[in-house]
Order: structure tokens, then sequence, then C-alpha cells
């Protein structure tokens, strides 16, 4: 009797901070949503500060001065990995487009050279662009590392970093698939880091 005497007694308090409309999608796009609404102990008011890049900032390494400029290991780590994932991708794409239309079937369909095509692309292009991927995040990896060490950048730290990057990757497969996987991809190093620099 008591707990019921007690709930009936009891009454819900309004909250102070609730407003009385919540903001809408339309209030945000509108540029109309006040951020000091968002909560009242936030105490954010009208100090919002956005996120600001300093794109005049590149790295002071001696060599780091080329047609695309360094903001530092981190830049060159998201950059380098999203673009030859990118680039990866679009290539295996093509290279599955291409094996997918080739591909002799039992039966001359539409809905089966389609679904042929798509199952050859998602297979080439997701392979190619990982790889590519895995690939640039050690190669930039090894990269910065080297440069941090020699206090500079140039192309024999790259085609280092290519040659480690190789070794790597094909570790597992034995010495000589290792070697010839170091020599390809210094070597693709090399070429891109004389190519930037003569830009």
């Amino acid at each position: 009797m008591a707990s019921s005497s007690n709930s009936a007694n009891s009454s819900f308090v309004k909250d102070e901070f609730a407003t009385d409309a919540p903001a809408s999608s339309h209030d945000l796009l509108l540029g109309s949503f006040d951020p000091s609404k968002l909560h009242p102990m936030a105490g954010i008011e009208d100090k919002l500060d956005y996120l600001l890049l300093d794109d005049e900032k590149t790295s002071d390494l001696p060599g780091a001065g080329t047609a695309i400029p360094s903001r530092g290991w981190s830049d060159d780590l998201c950059y380098g990995t999203g673009t030859m994932y990118l680039s990866g991708l679009a290539l295996g794409g093509v290279w599955g487009l291409r094996e997918g239309a080739r591909k002799p079937l039992a039966v001359s369909n539409a809905r089966l050279r389609i679904n042929s095509i798509l199952n050859s692309v998602t297979r080439r292009g997701t392979f190619i662009g990982n790889s590519a991927g895995c690939l640039a995040l050690v190669y930039n990896t090894f990269n910065s590392a080297i440069d941090h060490f020699r206090g500079q950048h140039d192309t024999y730290g790259s085609m280092a970093a290519g040659a480690l990057t190789g070794v790597l990757y094909k570790s597992t497969a034995g010495v000589k698939p290792a070697l010839a996987a170091a020599t390809v991809i210094s070597g693709s190093a090399g070429v891109w880091s004389w190519i930037k620099r003569k830009i």
C-alpha cells in the first residue's frame, strides 16, 4: 500500500534543459540551428570551433618539396593508401569486366552475362584494390620511417622502402619471389619519386 501511495503522490518534473521544439534536419541545413541549444551544460554557446587544416604547413625535410607536397607521415599514409586502393579497385574492375565479358557461358542469356561480369568485377576489383592498399600502407610506413631516421626525403629512401615492402609482401612465398617483388616495387617507387621531382 505504501508503495502505491508513493507512486500516486509522485509527480514528474519537467527537465529544465529540455527545449520545446527539437532541432530538425531542416534547421541544420538552413543554418538556423543554434549550437548552444545542444545542451547548456556543454558550454558551447557561440564558440564552436571547426576543423581548420593548415595547407601551407608542409614537411620541412630536405627533398620533401615535390610536385605533391607532403604535410607529414600521416598525410602520406592516408592519401597514399586511399589513392592506391581506389586505383587498384578501378584497375581490377576493368580486368574483371574484360574477364566476365569474355567468359564462355553454357547458355547465351543477358542476365547470365551480366551476372558473370558482376562476379568477375567484384572478385578482381577487391583483390587488386585490397592488395594495392596494403602495399601502399606498408610502403608509406617504411618510407616515413626511413625519411625520419635519415633526415631527408629522396629517391634512394623511396626505393629502399619499396624493396622492404616487396620483401615483406612476398616473404612467405620464398626467397626468389620476395626478391622479385622487392625489385618491382623498388623500381616502381624509384620511377614515381623521379616523376614527382621532374614535374
